[in-house]
């Protein structure tokens, strides 16, 4: 492994100590995870859901549906 130096503004810093207390891990462990986690997600690749045929009603309406009888 090689030793690197990162500047985190004070919140982050914070936020980082506390998840490695909770966890019982170390600070450089979970930086190690969370840019393993970033780096190696998978993209999404094509369409994320299909539609089939005439939009019917938007999102805004999405409640309404079960007033149809």
């Amino acid at each position: 492994m090689a030793r690197i130096q990162i500047y985190l503004p004070p919140e982050e810093l914070v936020a980082v100590r506390d998840a490695a207390s909770r966890s019982g891990r170390s600070v450089s462990g979970i930086i190690r995870d969370a840019i393993r986690k970033q780096l190696t997600r998978t993209p999404a690749r094509g369409p994320v859901a299909l539609l089939n045929g005439e939009l019917k009603r938007t999102s805004i309406d999405h409640g309404d549906v079960h007033d149809e009888v």
